[in-house]
């Protein structure tokens, strides 16, 4: 079948864009980017890194008809700004006579994203008066973020410890957070009024809540703050097993009030299984419908769902795909094969920036799939915890070619 420049719309697909909405990337990437429809698959072809998102048509057939979220104008994330220090190249901790420094935190992560693509971001955290907590911040404002609701607290800097993968090694990661500056900040200290003004969403993760009893209330003081105030609210669960444990709680009573007031939920199969209390296997796309239908059923201000799916081969190759749940459909699409895989850390982070990012943009289902696991794909070719990709280099890279730009 000769090259086309749009995915193909017919009744079979069920989908078809906004009136008046933007252009999605697919339509915006110009004439290097091609489409090829195959049997079963819509097949959005990029040069750079094969990076090649395949629409499962038997999705599209159940009529995801576009979302409208609201407009998000300042995206505010609340959580932990984290110092991570790695071994370099494949060495183990206990190997390296040095440690690299590299700036992070979930939530942070997704607010750099989310400022170098272009929307006015805030981070609210707390971090102690030292040159890591100076370090920290002076990165958020190098790309972007509004720190200005930083506050300065006694306390040390939550550290965390990374040993990267090789082979069929995996990477290990140790926490060093506890009686951090953020840890020990007392839950009402964060004036809400103030870190709210001119928001229209609200980011939180589940990592927040498992650091400590006190971050957990301050996020749910967060939230009712943001309910209040008519600011959209969108949940990572980013369940971490170790900060759980570490913590002694469990996890469903502590995340239930966090989730009831969000309208989008980042998370899988998994998750639903944790919140839920009960099994989801999660090996078919019908199986994982099922936990989406559950999660949706027990959460009733939930419109959209978002998840990955990752395969790991080796710690360099991976295979990753995203998926969609609405109230009216679902959409998955199939593995993108990763090779050479640079950095994994922060890519679940870069996947929720995407999906905020084309929320914002254009709400139509596809092109939600299409720019988070664009972005996130991406983002384990960059060194670091966050993606810093600005939206012309994102579709650059998906434009195609590997030779320099010059």
């Amino acid at each position: 079948m000769a090259p086309i420049l749009a995915v193909p719309e017919g009744p079979e697909q069920g989908v078809s864009p906004a009136a008046g909405a933007a252009p999605s990337i697919a339509e915006r990437r110009g004439r290097h980017h091609v489409v090829r429809e195959r049997a079963g698959a819509s097949v959005i072809g990029c040069a750079c890194m094969d990076l090649r998102l395949r629409i499962s048509q038997a999705g599209l057939r159940r009529g995801m008809p576009p979302a409208t979220f609201p407009d998000m104008s300042r995206v505010v994330c609340f959580g932990e700004l984290l110092i991570r220090l790695s071994s370099p190249g494949h060495a183990l901790l206990t190997q390296a006579p040095a440690l690299e420094l590299h700036v992070g935190g979930a939530e942070a992560n997704v607010a750099i994203a989310l400022a170098c693509l272009g929307h006015p971001a805030r981070m609210v955290s707390a971090v102690p008066d030292n040159p890591l907590g100076q370090r920290a911040v002076e990165f958020l404002r190098a790309h972007g973020v509004d720190c200005d609701a930083v506050q300065v607290r006694p306390g040390r800097m939550g550290l965390y410890l990374h040993s990267p993968g090789v082979g069929l090694r995996p990477a290990q990661i140790l926490y060093d957070r506890a009686g951090s500056a953020f840890a020990a900040a007392p839950p009402d200290c964060f004036d809400w009024d103030r870190a709210l003004e001119g928001a229209g969403r609200l980011h939180v993760s589940g990592v927040t809540a498992a650091v400590a009893a006190g971050p957990a209330q301050a996020a749910l003081h967060a939230v009712r703050a943001a309910q209040a105030r008519g600011v959209a609210l969108s949940f990572d669960c980013n369940f971490r097993a170790s900060l759980w444990a570490s913590r002694g709680a469990e996890p469903r009573p502590v995340l239930t009030p966090l989730i009831e007031p969000a309208d989008v939920l980042f998370g899988n199969h998994r998750d639903a299984s944790l919140l839920l209390g009960r099994a989801f296997p999660g090996e078919s796309a019908q199986e994982r419908r099922e936990a989406a239908l559950a999660l949706f059923a027990a959460f009733p201000g939930l419109r959209l769902i978002a998840s990955t799916l990752r395969r790991v081969d080796s710690a360099d190759c991976h295979r990753i795909a995203a998926r969609i749940d609405t109230r009216d459909g679902e959409l998955e699409t199939e593995q993108i094969a990763l090779t050479g895989v640079v950095e994994r850390i922060g890519a679940g982070d870069a996947f929720a920036a995407g999906v905020l990012h084309a929320l914002a943009t254009d709400g139509e289902p596809r092109h939600i799939a299409e720019t988070g696991l664009a972005l996130a794909c991406l983002k384990h070719f960059l060194p670091g915890d966050a993606s810093t990709l600005t939206e012309a280099q994102l579709r650059s890279a998906c434009a195609g070619g590997l030779d320099v730009r010059r």
